[in-house]
């Protein structure tokens, strides 16, 4: 009875005008997708498991994460104590920009990030505008602007404490951090500005994925078939 009453909440909110705008459709412009939830709840898990199910071929994928702004020109000192889970540190207008040209059918080059140096690198990358552009982070409802031009808005809801958890393992084997700078990065910025901002963006969702020990399969299904119907109205 609950995997039923969960499949048909779920189900409601795929219904053609609440989670994709007319005029998207009508206009056969790319569908945007924004994925957005806490600090490491899942969501490019997510992305990744639309990419792998919808087809690559249909899917183009954007990483918030990839517009935070140049820190080169401070010192290693001075870019430690950026607060990296505030709104500012990201230049969220570039990336409005870049999915209004995507909408627009030309392709971006969008910059790269370096974590381990807080730093932007030489190599860019180049994304076409397929029929579905995936968009990801934990901002990406907080910013007005940025929410606009979401045509299908997701949430993935993790508990605090897993978050966390995943959050150390990724950060120490692929950012070069260490156990004590990753706990005291999320005492200090990332629990009181998930509070402050990405909490609440919860309610700008179409849909709240529950995701504390894995994708909802419920979940995924409904939003890939959804994507599917998308898909064949190009064709």
């Amino acid at each position: 009875m609950v995997a039923q009453t969960y499949h048909t909440a779920v189900q409601d909110k795929i219904r053609f005008p609440r989670f994709v705008s007319h005029s998207a459709l009508l206009d056969y412009a790319p569908v945007i997708v924004g994925i957005a939830g806490g600090s490491a709840s899942g969501k490019t898990t997510l992305a990744k498991a639309i990419i792998q199910e919808v087809g690559e071929d249909h899917i183009s994928f954007i990483g918030h994460d990839s517009y935070y702004k140049d820190l080169s020109h401070l010192t290693i000192e001075e870019r430690s104590k950026v607060n990296f889970d505030h709104p500012d540190s990201l230049d969220s207008q570039l990336l409005t920009t870049h999915l209004r040209s995507l909408k627009s059918g030309q392709a971006v080059t969008i910059p790269t990030y370096d974590f381990t140096t807080h730093s932007r690198t030489d190599h860019t990358i180049i994304i076409e505008p397929r029929k579905i552009i995936l968009v990801d982070g934990i901002l990406i409802f907080s910013e007005p602007a940025l929410l606009g031009e979401m045509d299908m808005k997701i949430f993935v809801d993790t508990e605090d404490d897993i978050r966390l958890i995943r959050r150390i393992q990724r950060d120490t084997k692929e950012r070069g951090r260490s156990v004590e700078s990753v706990i005291e990065q999320y005492v200090r910025t990332v629990r009181p500005m998930h509070q402050l901002y990405v909490e609440p963006s919860k309610r700008k969702a179409d849909i709240i994925v529950p995701a504390g020990h894995g994708i909802q399969t419920v979940a995924l299904d409904m939003c890939v078939s959804r994507l599917r119907e998308i898909i064949h109205l190009y064709q």
